[in-house]
């Protein structure tokens, strides 16, 4: 068998690869505590997202989808004069679905299949709002020019970059006191972090108990009310157990 000198080297490289491994995996652990710290912050929505949808019936898809069109570039035609731009103005769905009429069973269990008598068709619109003292009469216009569906109402956020800065600071520190409180009962001392993760943030809305109405100057609009948005993080940390 012929072993050159190369081989000899790589042989000795594999072993000792395996001495390391097998002498790593024998070293005890390093005690570790894992903690999980949620922060929130609120911030006061700056526009809103409207959900506006059209839908109008016809004998033939022609006819319900001519009605539809007509209506639906009134209300298009109002976003406009009202203020809103292009850029916040989107069709979120369009459908055409046939109406039927089903028949009863005869008294000897027949059925005849159901037929069409006619059409459906619902065109929707995502309306961004910009101005929040504007919603109102928006949707107040909306109806008014033949919006007969739809109508959810998000209050959101431009930019939510700084609260969520300042839920994540909050959730370190709601972390660090945990494991502050853990070690104290159990004797310890927590160490440097060893690793720290994001784990989620969600925004949601959180009702105020004053909040205010954002009432639009047009007699009769809509009355709404923004309250706040809440903006939640979760992080998790891992610590050093020092003995």
């Amino acid at each position: 068998m012929n072993i050159t000198l190369p081989k000899i080297v790589g042989l000795c490289a594999l072993l000792l690869g395996v001495v390391a491994s097998a002498q790593a995996s024998d070293a005890p652990l390093q005690p570790q505590i894992r903690v999980t710290g949620e922060g929130r912050a609120t911030l006061v929505p700056d526009m809103a997202l409207l959900q506006l949808a059209v839908t109008r019936e016809g004998a033939t898809a022609r006819e319900a989808l001519d009605a539809n069109s007509a209506a639906m570039e009134e209300v298009l035609g109002a976003m406009r004069k009202a203020g809103i731009g292009e850029r916040d103005l989107q069709t979120a769905q369009f459908e055409i679905q046939p109406r039927y009429r089903h028949h009863r069973p005869t008294a000897s269990g027949q059925q005849e299949p159901p037929e069409i008598v006619g059409y459906t068709v619902s065109n929707s619109l995502m309306v961004r709002v910009r101005k929040l003292g504007e919603v109102g009469g928006i949707l107040d216009r909306a109806v008014s020019l033949g919006v007969n569906q739809g109508g959810n109402i998000q209050f959101l956020n431009d930019d939510p970059s700084a609260a969520l800065e300042q839920a994540r600071t909050a959730a370190v520190k709601d972390a660090l006191q945990r494991a502050a409180t853990l070690t104290a009962a159990a004797g310890v001392k927590s160490g440097r972090i060893l690793e720290i993760s994001e784990q989620s943030y969600q925004p949601r809305p959180l009702p105020m108990t004053r909040a205010e109405m954002m009432m639009s100057a047009d007699a009769g609009a809509v009355p709404v009310a923004g309250g706040e948005n809440s903006y939640t993080v979760t992080v998790n940390l891992i610590l050093a157990l020092e003995q």
